[in-house]
């Protein structure tokens, strides 16, 4: 087992800071969501202060003390802002110059001249999963919204008739395809072929991410049709008047594309050398770190971008200060999300699941993959899910062929994506991108993640028939 599923594993496995008994943990879990729930929809509170104030009731609810309460929830929110604010502010940052420089017109005009009306949901869908097969969800979302908004405002769509597709992309290939952390570690746990879960979790993924993404955007565009909010959409200001002239498609593409090769390049590097220690894979380690290569994307686009519209250096400062104030209340809300999940975590509610599920009788795919939908629910945590229910279900893969082994593997990575709500980061950081409430999140961010889950493990259960 890698270093990082035992830390992670050990995490999980972690003395809980409340004694409760099962019992009460289910009803301290189920009213403290519910909580969010009617601070958010009845009383229009915040979505930040809601999360707060529920992670500190669900605390109370499970007995827990309250200082560890504190110390569990402002610890996730930490956590969550470090490894994702500065990806959404680097994000939003590119985003802002390839408004401002006219590259995100370019990109947006180039893709409506070339797929338009029907044919531009299926566009989205393999831009999202070509992109998404190297980046974690979060990155492959701040590099894609702004296109997303682009398009659907620019071209007169429904947002959600192009969000969808590109939102199923990305998620997909979050919780199915390695070199994901979640199906890595879960490969690593069950000693599955890295080669062989990689063809049949892209057996898997195609014809699911069709389902949920071009397919299902046909309903939730009926369901949610919102235009793409322009508080989320990166504009020119009247004050700050257009570029002379545009940066060019290729080197426009090949700015937001830099991030993408080098995680890329990383991922083969750690498949193909897999020594920590050798020096080709500490150096792309580093470069290919979401955080270094979204910095290196800013910095060349300062060029590339920037510079190739013609823009002082006074103008872009202003542009990078310009960009980082709408991200604000996203960062806090996302934040919070994190910080819920980790009180979540460290109340026990993982290890009651996993304590509750032991003696069920049912089939090793199924179970592996109830066991991740249920802590996925519990927790709001993809990966949480998949390296528990992995390690859960580990001994069973002992005397599985190799390809039931991957099949495994990918049951779990589908059940890690089941019914994303309040308690998931991913679900605040969709919501506030798209400029939508809670309940309209749910009919079409979650109910996609559900398909997404629901879809992958029938045709998981329907390739173990034929392997």
């Amino acid at each position: 087992m890698t270093r990082l599923s035992v830390e992670m594993l050990a995490a999980d496995a972690a003395e809980p800071i409340t004694s409760a008994g099962d019992a009460r943990l289910g009803i301290a879990v189920l009213a403290g969501i519910a909580l969010i729930v009617v601070l958010i929809t009845r009383f229009k509170l915040h979505a930040f202060l809601a999360l707060t104030i529920g992670s500190l009731a669900l605390g109370v609810f499970a007995g827990a003390p309250l200082d560890k309460t504190l110390s569990s929830f402002t610890g996730g929110l930490g956590s969550t802002v470090a490894g994702v604010g500065v990806l959404v502010a680097l994000g939003a940052i590119l985003g802002k110059l390839l408004a401002d420089s006219g590259g995100a017109d370019q990109i947006v005009d180039t893709i409506l001249a070339r797929a338009s009306g029907r044919a531009m949901p299926w566009a989205m869908v393999l831009i999202a999963s070509v992109i998404g097969l190297p980046l974690f969800f979060e990155v492959g979302i701040v590099l894609l919204i702004p296109v997303v908004l682009m398009v659907a405002k620019r071209g007169n769509y429904s947002l959600m008739r192009i969000g969808i597709p590109a939102l199923a992309g990305l998620s997909v290939m979050h919780g199915l395809i390695p070199p994901h952390p979640g199906p890595l570690v879960a490969i690593d746990a069950l000693g599955a072929d890295l080669g062989i879960t990689l063809a049949l979790g892209l057996l898997v993924a195609i014809p699911t991410v069709i389902i949920a993404g071009p397919l299902f955007s046909r309903y939730a565009a009926r369901w949610v049709d919102i235009p793409a909010p322009d508080g989320m959409l990166p504009q020119r200001t009247t004050e700050d008047a257009g570029p002379v002239k545009r940066p060019g498609f290729g080197v426009t593409v090949a700015t937001v594309l830099l991030p993408v090769v080098l995680m890329m390049v990383k991922a083969l590097v750690d498949i193909v050398v897999d020594d920590p220690s050798h020096g080709v894979q500490r150096v792309t380690d580093i470069i290919g770190s979401p955080l270094i290569a979204l910095l290196a994307a800013v910095l060349v686009g300062l060029f590339t971008l920037g510079r190739a519209a013609g823009f002082t250096q006074d103008r872009i400062s202003r542009t990078v200060e310009k960009s980082l104030a709408p991200i604000a209340g996203v960062l806090l809300i996302v934040g919070a999300g994190g910080g819920f999940k980790t009180t979540l975590i460290d109340i026990g509610v993982g290890r009651m699941i996993l304590d509750l599920s032991e003696n069920w009788a049912i089939p090793a795919l199924l179970l592996g993959w109830l066991i991740a939908v249920a802590i996925r629910l519990a927790t709001g945590s993809a990966t949480v899910a998949t390296i528990s229910a992995a390690g859960l279900v580990a001994p069973l893969a002992a005397d599985m062929s190799a390809s039931h082994a991957a099949l495994l593997v990918l049951a779990i990575g589908a059940g890690s994506l089941f019914f994303s709500h309040v308690n998931d980061a991913g679900f605040w950081l969709v919501k506030e991108y798209f400029g939508m409430d809670v309940g309209q999140t749910v009919k079409t961010w979650s109910v996609m993640e559900t398909i997404i889950s629901v879809v992958g493990i029938v045709f998981v259960l329907l390739l173990s028939l034929v392997l």
